[in-house]
C-alpha cells in the first residue's frame, strides 16, 4: 500500500511541470482573447466608418486598415487555436502519465512525443502571435484618428 502511495506521489511530482505549462498557456490564451476582442471592436468601428466616408482618399485608407484588421483577426484566431491544441496535448500527457502508472504500461515514448508536439504547437502559436503584433505595429499611424474626426 505504501509503495503505491509513493508511486502516486512520484507521478504527481512529474505531472507538476506540465501543469505549470498549462498555467502559462492559459495566460497566453487570456492575453490573446482580450486582444482579439479589441481587434474585433476596431473592425466594427472601421466597417461603420467605411460606409460613411465620402472622401476617396480617406475611404481607401480606411479600407486598407480594415483589410489589415481582418488579417490580424485571422492571425490571432490561428494563434488561439494553436495554443488550445497545445494545451490539449499537455492535458493528454498528464492523463497518460497517470494511466501509464495506474495500468503499469510503459507509455514513455508516446508521452514524450505528445509533449514535443505540445511544445511545437506552442512555438507556432507564439510565432503567429508575434506576427500579429508586428502587423499591428507596422500599420499603426500616429494621428490617424484626427484625420477622420475632422
Amino acid at each position: 500500500m505504501s509503495s503505491s502511495v509513493t508511486d502516486l506521489a512520484e507521478v504527481i511530482q512529474i505531472v507538476v511541470a506540465p501543469v505549470f505549462m498549462l498555467t502559462g498557456i492559459a495566460g497566453f490564451l487570456n492575453v490573446m482573447s482580450g486582444r482579439l476582442g479589441r481587434i474585433v471592436d476596431r473592425a466594427r468601428i472601421m466597417e461603420r466608418r467605411v460606409n460613411t466616408i465620402k472622401n476617396p482618399e480617406f475611404l481607401e485608407q480606411s479600407e486598407n486598415e480594415l483589410k489589415n484588421i481582418w488579417r490580424r483577426i485571422k492571425l490571432i484566431n490561428r494563434s488561439i487555436g494553436l495554443c488550445t491544441a497545445s494545451a490539449l496535448f499537455v492535458c493528454a500527457v498528464v492523463v497518460l502519465l497517470f494511466v501509464g502508472d495506474l495500468l503499469l504500461f510503459d507509455l514513455s515514448k508516446l508521452i514524450v512525443t505528445m509533449f514535443i508536439i505540445a511544445l511545437v504547437l506552442l512555438i507556432f502559436a507564439l510565432l503567429t502571435f508575434l506576427k500579429e503584433v508586428q502587423l499591428a505595429t507596422r500599420t499603426l499611424q500616429m494621428g490617424k484618428e484626427k484625420i477622420f474626426d475632422d
